[in-house]
């Protein structure tokens, strides 16, 4: 007799951690990707509103500021790096809980939390706390590379949940 696998929320919170980590990763790649083969004026228009630095380097300027640091370029990079990996974890740690508890197991689920994550941060909350520029000082490309990305890591963060349901 097969014995049922419990699904605690520490199981789930550490499966969704591997899973948005593996997802972070795939949509690095594929914006990547895209970015290097955009328009080169809408590349430039991109760079030019975020004056060289990303939203990830910014908040890390911001949070070093707040303990009284200065940190290198080099600094800045290494900690904004580590937030965006925070981040995608903490994602998908989250959507771990969150598709278990409300049964948002479904193929489309990984979809639409890609879209509203998309929305979420990339429209809304990196403006509101000052890491970009609003919206609109971006090229439409810059938009779709993100919405993009964003569907990328919620489809990849539920398929690597998939696999880790079944094997763990």
């Amino acid at each position: 007799m097969r014995r049922r696998k419990r699904n605690s929320v520490s199981r789930d919170l550490a499966k969704g951690a591997i899973a948005g980590a593996v997802a972070t990763w795939v949509m690095g790649r594929v914006t990547t990707y895209m970015y290097e083969r955009e328009d080169e004026e809408a590349r430039e228009t991109e760079d030019a509103a975020r004056q060289g630095k990303t939203a990830y380097g910014i908040a890390a300027e911001k949070g070093a500021a707040a303990l009284g640091k200065h940190p290198t370029n080099e600094q800045r990079q290494q900690l904004g790096s580590a937030i965006h990996w925070a981040l995608g974890m903490g994602a998908g740690a989250t959507y771990a809980v969150l598709r278990r508890r409300f049964n948002a197991a479904g193929a489309g689920a990984g979809t639409a939390f890609g879209t509203v994550f998309w929305a979420v941060m990339d429209e809304g909350v990196v403006t509101g706390l000052g890491l970009t520029p609003p919206p609109q000082a971006f090229p439409w490309q810059t938009h779709a590379r993100g919405f993009v990305g964003h569907l990328t890591f919620g489809t990849v963060t539920d398929g690597t949940l998939r696999v880790l349901d079944a094997i763990i």
